[in-house]
Formats: structure tokens, C-alpha cells, sequence
């Protein structure tokens, strides 16, 4: 039995053409909801991508019902045979740049247990104060400066070097990372990778390589001279007789750097475009800022979806919410659209901090595979808003976003901002 085609109810719509997602905001999110109107999940053909298995097509789970579900039942809904992509590409490249996220129990539980134990009490209080510290001291050298590309003068700062921080990086790495770190996540945005697909794949393979070295060489570093960082907790854990190796460390690193840098870093810039946009809700937030700024971030994260979709594989037959899937199927969880489903959030084109309750899925649905970095992201939001609107309060986007071409990350690559604080 073969998978079925596109009906005509999807003319117009293509979530595999890069064209679909230079679309405008309204135009994309229109199209999302008609397909969450439809009777039944659409089904798409694969995109094109580099070192692509050829493949048929798969379900876009729209609905926050199913992308719900489906989070719950990782025996069903498998990421091992690649979640951050929608195409099949070979094992060792889903783990080399995707680490855990690419994984299935148990190995997916023996790494995240070994990861989150390095996570100390004492280590995580330690973050969180230099959280605070470092978003003061961005925005110290914003007044300094002056308004400019928000961007790269605040938003990708703070989780850049608290990430670095955190494994014990040195400033002199900083750049090479965020270089890097852009590589891997640009989608298909020229500003950072090459449209020749030979090139493309050197530059991403590349950038990959460059982030383990920097970290192997650390972990090696570290293992004969301990200090007070990740990277000495990480490559001298021994959690029941088991440790992280090498490989497994490295690809934690360019997980780590990749996914806590980029998407927090967009979540920081569409924050200053949310509250330029809706004075009334930036209004609320500053009247009671300590009992408004918890219900902002899960709004902020819900509005904008910083991850778009996460990708699963039936590994067996399986009905959910009145569909039968099949073993094999490919089922693309679009954050995206489920953080607008009407059935859950009412009036879900609203921005509105007091949004109560507020069931998002920005950092995953509930289940194994939920963001372990979401509590340190809610952190470095908090503490850059809470600079930003005490210290330089009439700060505002002074133009519209230049978004990144991507079907994967929702990014802002540069935004101006102006002042006169």
C-alpha cells in the first residue's frame, strides 16, 4: 500500500519548498491553518537535501493533539532514525551534529542521565548567577556603544557566552563558534551557506568538525587538569561505571552550542520586535515586570516557535486521534502550528502575556525528548528583558527583521534597534 498523495485541499501549500518559507509571517501561518482545518493529517513529499536516502514523503502533525500524543509515545514515534531532519540521511550524521536529540532508548536515556548529572545543584546556581551578571554587562556595552544590529550586539551575546562559559570556552573561541553555529543551523539563507550543494555540505561538515576539536581538545585538557566547568564535569563523569566517550561528547558539545546558542538568541530578538509591536502587553509587563516577565517568556516562546518542527518514524502500525498510520511513516511535529491551534489556545494569533493556562510546545511536548536546556533558555530571557526594559526602557526594533531562510529554525539574523537612553 502506498502513501498517499497531496490532495487537491493543500494547492498552494508545499512545506518542502524553501519558496514556502520566504513566504511573509500571515502567509505562512494561513496556510498552517488550513491544514489544521483539514479532516485528516497532509501528507508532503520529501524536500531535497544532501546525502538524502530517497524517500517518499510524510505527515505533518499541525495539530497540538497529535504533536502531543506523539511526544508521549517514543516507542512509537521514534527519533532514532533522524528528528531534526525530514529526509533520511545516514546515522552517523544525525548523531554527529545532533547527539541525543537523534536517539532512542536506551542509549538516549544513558546519555541524557550521564549529561544531567553533571548538572549539579551547585554548578546550576553558579549559571544562574552569571546569567544575571553577563546580561548587565551586554547591556552596559549597548549603552556604550549605541543602537544598532540588536542581534549581534545583544541577542547573540548572552547565550553565546554563557554557553561557552559554562563548558569553560575561552573568549578567543567566541567568534569561531558562532560562525559555526550558524553554519549548521542556516537552512538554506546564502548569507551563510553556499548554494552549490558540493560546497554546502563541506562547509557543514566542516563547521562540525571545528566545534569537536575545540571541545575534545578541552575534555583532554580537562581530564588531567580539573576546574569548575562543564567540560571537566562531563569528561570525568562516571555515573554507575559509565562515561561519556570522545565522540559522544563532542556531538553533546555541538548539540549544546548549536541548540543553546541559536534559539535562545531568537527567542531574545523576536522578544524586542513582540514588545515594539504590542506596546500594551510591553506596557502590562513593565507595570509588574517580577510577576508578569514568567507568563512573557511562555508567550514569547509560544508566539514565535523558535524550533519549527521536530521529525519522528512509526515503528509500528498505530492509530491516533482517528488516523491510522503505518509502520515506516515519517510524522513531522510542527511546533510551529501546534503553538497556534485553536482548539487550544484561544484567540492564538494574540499576543498576550497573561495567556493562562499556557500549554506550549516551543521546548517540546511532554516526553523523553523535551528540552533539557529549557530552564536555563527561560533564565537568559528573563535576565536580558529585565536589563533591557529597567536600564534602557524606550528601546524598540527600529525596522522589520531579516529573517533566516529555513524551514527548521524560525531565526532573526539581524534587527535594529534604536534608543535614546
Amino acid at each position: 500500500m502506498t502513501a498517499p498523495s497531496s490532495p487537491p485541499a493543500f494547492d498552494g501549500i508545499d512545506l518542502s519548498d524553501s519558496d514556502f518559507w520566504a513566504r511573509s509571517l500571515a502567509q505562512r501561518h494561513a496556510a498552517f491553518a488550513r491544514l489544521r482545518s483539514l479532516d485528516r493529517p497532509p501528507y508532503f513529499a520529501d524536500p531535497e537535501a544532501p546525502f538524502a536516502a530517497p524517500g517518499g514523503g510524510y505527515y505533518a502533525l499541525v495539530r497540538h493533539a497529535d504533536v502531543a500524543e506523539a511526544s508521549r509515545h517514543p516507542e512509537v514515534f521514534c527519533s532514532g532514525r533522524g528528528a531534526t531532519s525530514i529526509v533520511d540521511l545516514p546515522v552517523e550524521f544525525n548523531e554527529y551534529f545532533g547527539s541525543m536529540i537523534n536517539m532512542d532508548d536506551p542509549r538516549h536515556a544513558r546519555l541524557r542521565r550521564i549529561v544531567s548529572r553533571a548538572f549539579t545543584p551547585r554548578m546550576v546556581r553558579r549559571f544562574e548567577d552569571d546569567v544575571q551578571r553577563t546580561a548587565a554587562a551586554i547591556v552596559d556595552e549597548l549603552l556604550a556603544s549605541g543602537p544598532g544590529d540588536f542581534v549581534e550586539q545583544v541577542a547573540a551575546k548572552l547565550p553565546l557566552k554563557i554557553i561557552c562559559e559554562m563548558m569553560g570556552v575561552g573568549p578567543e573561541h567566541y567568534a569561531m563558534v558562532l560562525r559555526n553555529t550558524n553554519i549548521i543551523l542556516s537552512g538554506s539563507d546564502p548569507e551563510f551557506i553556499s548554494a552549490d550543494m558540493d560546497e554546502a555540505i563541506t562547509q557543514i561538515l566542516t563547521a562540525g568538525q571545528d566545534l569537536a576539536t575545540l571541545v575534545t581538545d578541552l575534555a583532554a585538557h580537562r581530564q588531567e587538569h580539573p576546574a569548575d566547568d562543564l567540560a571537566s564535569a562531563l569528561a570525568n563523569a562516571n555515573i554507575d561505571g559509565e562515561q561519556l566517550t570522545p565522540a559522544e561528547l563532542a556531538s553533546f558539545f555541538i548539540l549544546l552550542v548549536v541548540a543553546g546558542n541559536e534559539t535562545t538568541r531568537n527567542a531574545i530578538s523576536h522578544a524586542l520586535t513582540l514588545l515594539t509591536d504590542f506596546p500594551g502587553q510591553r506596557a502590562i509587563l513593565l507595570d509588574n515586570f517580577e510577576d508578569r516577565i514568567g507568563g512573557a517568556v511562555e508567550e514569547i516562546v509560544r508566539y514565535v516557535s523558535p524550533v519549527i518542527f521536530m521529525r519522528r518514524t512509526l515503528t509500528r502500525d498505530y492509530e491516533m486521534n482517528g488516523h491510522a498510520y503505518r509502520e515506516g511513516d515519517k510524522a513531522v511535529l510542527f511546533y510551529w502550528s501546534a503553538n497556534r491551534d485553536e482548539a487550544v489556545f484561544a484567540d492564538s494569533g494574540r499576543f498576550d502575556i497573561s495567556r493562562s493556562p499556557n500549554p506550549h510546545v516551543g521546548f517540546g511536548a511532554a516526553g523523553p525528548h523535551f528540552c533539557l536546556g529549557a530552564h536555563l533558555a527561560r533564565r537568559e530571557i528573563t535576565a536580558i528583558l529585565r536589563e533591557l526594559l529597567h536600564r534602557v526602557p524606550d528601546i524598540r526594533a527600529g525596522g522589520p527583521p531579516d529573517r533566516l531562510l529555513s524551514a527548521f529554525i524560525n531565526g532573526i539574523k539581524h534587527l535594529p534597534c534604536e534608543f535614546t537612553s
